[in-house]
């Protein structure tokens, strides 16, 4: 386990690999300091959890790494390309590498589930209705929840809404993923569900993905590297076995007092499989 430098230090060096990388970034709202010089790297299909408390900049990191907050001070880089000062122009064209998984789904009420899916392939892509339909079936397919197009919003269950929201965000086969909380306010059962269906996502799109949660569970159950973040910045990072061994006192306070057979064991060999 490696504990990352403290706030002001030099940012690391960045592997030109690299799918995501914050270095040095700061952010404050009302003379707020929430981010305290962020230096993260996210490799090409790796899944990273970020942890932390309410309020530890956890979901400002990452509306960082999608250009929807900017930094004051610092850069972020997309596939080795600084776009730290990119138009918001450009940034649609950087998004289209992206989906987004909201912490409350964000579907539109108005709009059936079909027509959710649908909305970023008429927004971006000139295709026919044919095509979008069967796009729509086919990340439908991919959530395990077939045959449910014409259901409105406000039919479906909380894990349903979220599976739709994560059909959504795939259904332009984006290289990265972004979770904002997608297990809140779930079942543990639905929590699970989810946990697999990134893994599965993964394994059918390559993506890498950034997970920002509170769910233990799914944490050690889905990711590569954990890092933990406190009062801005992050202090620790590692395996989820390092992170379970760690005597580090944040993550004593964090994850402390659960057994291992409580966090899971990293991401499974069987990964890809989601249940109904």
């Amino acid at each position: 386990m490696s504990q990352l430098s403290e706030a002001g230090g030099a940012a690391r060096d960045l592997a030109p690999e690299a799918a995501l990388a914050l270095s040095g970034v700061w952010k404050s709202f009302g003379g707020l300091e929430v981010l305290r010089g962020i230096d993260l790297q996210v490799a090409p299909g790796e899944i990273v959890t970020i942890l932390g408390g309410s309020g530890s900049g956890k979901s400002v990191t990452l509306k960082h790494m999608i250009g929807l907050l900017r930094p004051d001070r610092g850069r972020v880089f997309v596939d080795g390309e600084d776009v730290t000062l990119y138009s918001e122009r450009a940034w649609v064209e950087v998004r289209r590498r992206f989906g987004y998984v909201f912490q409350g789904a964000a579907l539109f009420d108005s709009l059936s589930v079909a027509e959710n899916i649908a909305f970023p392939l008429r927004e971006h892509l000139k295709w026919s209705e044919r095509e979008v339909r069967e796009r729509v079936r086919e990340c439908l397919a991919a959530v395990a929840l077939p045959g449910i197009e014409q259901k409105m919003p406000a039919e479906l269950s909380g894990g349903m809404r979220k599976r739709v929201g994560v059909a959504r965000a795939i259904a332009l086969e984006p290289s990265v993923i972004l979770y904002d909380e997608p297990t809140t306010g779930l079942d543990p059962a639905n929590a699970r569900r989810i946990g697999q269906l990134i893994l599965a996502l993964r394994k059918r799109l390559r993506a890498t993905s950034v997970v920002v949660t509170h769910d233990l569970e799914v944490c050690f159950s889905v990711s590569d590297r954990i890092v933990l973040l406190k009062d801005g910045q992050l202090v620790v990072e590692g395996t989820p076995e390092e992170i379970r061994a760690s005597s580090h006192p944040d993550v004593r306070e964090f994850v402390g007092g659960l057994e291992p057979s409580e966090v899971g064991d990293g991401p499974s060999s069987s990964e890809g499989e989601i249940g109904q």
